[in-house]
Formats: structure tokens, sequence, C-alpha cells
């Protein structure tokens, strides 16, 4: 494999930036930046290096000369959207320009009759279903900040959410992707049909790769119409009982679009009761919700669990608190991990953690970290529990200082040299968020 380039950049010139984007505003030098903006970019590189500016591109043909300007000066890149995930994952290294899609936010085409959409990248997630709703359909997502998250942001990091019970993840829904290619060069693959299969699947590849590969400006998504009603079921009690629960759940002919498994102290502060708890959402006509959370409270009551049913402004309230505590931290201290094990194995991991997620058929899921040895925790407990368990387990968000000091995706695959390659074959230079994925990369 050929080496990646390690020619020494030149000095950034905003100027180069501002002739591209033209407009008032739109390339920032780093001093002139608000520290509230600043905050969220400095936990997302290596301490000791700040970038010379951000740069707000506002169409596909203006990120593409940004990029080109920036590969043939050897300056380093690190996407983003509005800040919402750029926290997570590894620590960038070496950045010298931010560049942001925050301004690329246009809804490019909604096929209403075909259930599909194609929005710019930094198109908001919750202006997205706003415009969605208007029509009866939505985006079958459920990440992490949803009223700031951008689009592309969302598919850059893979954050699906509860919502992957029912329709699988950001690869699943994901049709046709555009995307700036290192040297500036803009490529397709997919399409704006549901029905498309020809080329490689490059939409599988950039999702989850976060920015490394290619900078994401456009994206089609398959859309579904929105439930008549909906309903959610919530069962507490012992950590044996709720494991039954959950495997008669999964076994079951039930057809929830969302259940996790949630943590003692998740339950807790949420106002559900005691022990550990089960989550189901049913979407569908009124009869068939009623139904199924009907039968559904038949099981936890034949187990001895409690339980209660949520439906209207009381239900949306529910997975509204429930998304807010699981990714708001008290404290900046906090590590908050994305984890993945057999489904059976959840139970058995939630009862290790204060404050933790995890759906009950992928075994996905989230977990927060507060106490003082964290650090030794996730290296030397947890995550060979999951290990074990035939899992995962990946810091998310953490402090500069403790992603310094150890391995934050704790990946123990073959893969590694397969990954460096295709790091190669798609950005030479190693311009694109460096450093932040998986073995350095």
């Amino acid at each position: 494999m050929k080496a990646m380039s390690n020619d020494k950049p030149q000095a950034v010139c905003a100027s180069d930036f501002a002739s591209i984007v033209g407009e008032e505003n739109a390339v920032c030098l780093w001093e002139n930046i608000e520290l509230s903006q600043q905050k969220p970019i400095q936990q997302a590189i290596a301490s000791g290096n700040s970038p010379s500016c951000i740069v707000y591109p506002r169409t596909q043909q203006q990120l593409a000369a940004v990029i080109a300007t920036a590969y043939t000066n050897n300056w380093r890149i690190l996407p983003c959207g509005s800040c919402s995930k750029l926290s997570w994952g590894g620590l960038a290294k070496g950045v010298d320009v931010v560049v942001s899609t925050e301004r690329m936010n246009q809804l490019i085409e909604h096929a209403v009759g075909d259930l599909t959409v194609t929005v710019a990248a930094g198109m908001k997630f919750s202006d997205l279903q706003a415009l969605l709703a208007k029509s009866r359909q939505f985006l079958a997502l459920d990440p992490a900040a949803p009223e700031s998250a951008t689009i592309g942001g969302i598919v850059a990091t893979g954050d699906t959410g509860s919502l992957r019970q029912r329709y699988g993840s950001v690869r699943d829904q994901l049709l046709g992707i555009t995307f700036v290619r290192a040297d500036g060069e803009i490529a397709k693959a997919g399409g704006r049909v549901v029905k498309n299969v020809a080329g490689y699947d490059l939409m599988k590849l950039l999702t989850g790769s976060y920015g490394t590969l290619g900078f994401i400006s456009q994206l089609t998504f398959r859309l579904y119409p929105l439930a008549e009603a909906s309903g959610t079921v919530v069962l507490t009690g012992s950590a044996e009982a709720i494991s039954q629960a959950a495997d008669i759940l999964r076994g079951s002919a039930l057809t929830p679009v969302q259940a996790d498994l949630l943590s003692t102290k998740l339950v807790s502060s949420l106002g559900l009761g005691e022990g550990l708890g089960l989550i189901a959402r049913f979407q569908s006509i009124s009869e068939s919700v009623k139904e199924q959370s009907n039968r559904v409270l038949e099981v936890g009551q034949k187990l001895g669990l409690d339980g209660a049913i949520f439906a209207d402004g009381d239900e949306a309230n529910l997975w509204q608190r429930l998304q807010e505590r699981i990714h708001t931290t008290a404290t900046e201290s906090v590590i908050t991990c994305k984890i993945g094990v057999l489904p059976t194995a959840a139970v058995e991991i939630l009862t290790q953690v204060e404050l933790g997620l995890i759906h009950i058929s992928s075994g996905l899921g989230l977990l927060q970290l507060e106490d003082e040895n964290k650090v030794l925790k996730v290296r030397d407990d947890l995550r060979l529990r999951t290990q074990t368990n035939s899992g995962f387990l990946t810091i998310l968000d953490a402090p500069v200082a403790v992603k310094e000091q150890i391995d934050v995706w704790g990946y123990t695959g073959n893969a590694l040299p397969l990954m460096r390659r295709i790091k190669e074959q798609f950005d030479s230079k190693n311009i694109l968020s460096p450093g932040r994925f998986v073995g350095g990369i």
C-alpha cells in the first residue's frame, strides 16, 4: 500500500476560501468565532491544535471548490454540520480548516407518491420531519439531538436510534448519496428510486465513516407514511422477569416500532418505577395498537412486573424525556458509549451500569459512565464483557483528555489493513477527518 502523503501543508489563507464562497461571514477566522461555537470543535480535535477558520459553502459546487483548494494545499479538513455529534468518535489531528454544511440546507426533491426525499446534507432533521409531516410522511430515524442534528451528520455517524427495531439502520433507508471526494470531484452512488441495485454500494461505505472517506453533500432516503395511532407500554421490575419479557417479545408476532431495555437508574430518573425497564412502542391503526399494547401488559402481569400504557401527549413527552436523559450528560466528565452485545446478554450488561439503554433485537445501545475510575472501567471491564458476549464498546463522547488516554474504538477484528487501503483509495493525502476513525484512520 502506498504511504499517505506527509507533505507539509502551506499556511491556510482564508482569502482563498472567501473568493469561492463569496458571501459575507461565509469564512470566519478562528479567533473571531464565539467561544460557544469553538467548544464543540475543540472537543473533536487533539489538544494543542486549533483550525485557522471555518468555511460555510452554500452549494455543492462551492463545497467541491473548497475541498479542491484544500487538497491542492494539503490542508486538513474537519467536516461538520451543526456540531451536534462532532465530539463523537476519535480526535482529529492537525486540523487546518473546518468546513460546515450548515448553510447547505435545501430540500431538493420530495417525491410524495414514491415515498422518497432528497435533501442537502446540512438540512436539519427536525426541519425535514416538519416538511414531510405535511404530506403525512416521515423519515424513520431517531437520532440524538433531533432538533439540531443535520441529515449529513446523522449519516456520517450512522445514528439511527430506537426506530431501527422496525425500520432498520441508516444504511437500510438510504437510497442515494452524493459526496465530494478528497480531490474536490463530485461523486454519486445509488439514485432517487426505491428499487435501485446498480453499481457499488458506496452508501453503506460512507455511512458511519465519520467524514474520513468523502464529504457528504446530498442524500436520498425512503420514507414511510405516518401511522394512525401510537401507544407505548412500560414494564418495570426484576432483572430476571424483564429478561423473560424481552425474550417473549422477541419471539412473538408483535411488531413494536421501538423496543428498548432500560437500566434501573434510567427507569427511576424518568419516574417510571423501580428495577429494570422494558419500553415498547406500537404504531398502526388504533385497534392494532390497543391490542398489541394490552398483550405486552398481560405478559408483564404474568411475570409479576409493573406496567403502564402511555398515549397521546404523555407518550410523546416520555420518549422526548428518554431521548434527552440518555444523551444529556450531567457533567462534562461523563463518558457516553455505544455498545453492541448479543440481545440475550443485554440485561446482564445493564445490571452492571447506572445509566444505559439497549435495543432488544439488535443488542445495540448507549451507556453513560460517571464513576471516578471510568477510564479503567471502560478499558478493562465493560469492554471485556461486551467482547465476551460477541459485542463491542465504543466511546462516543468523552473529555479530550480521556480520549487521549484510551483507544476510543476498541476494535479487535482483522479488517484494519483493508480499512487503511480503502482510506488510501479515497483520500491518499489523508486530509479528511485525519485520525477520527478506527486505528487512527
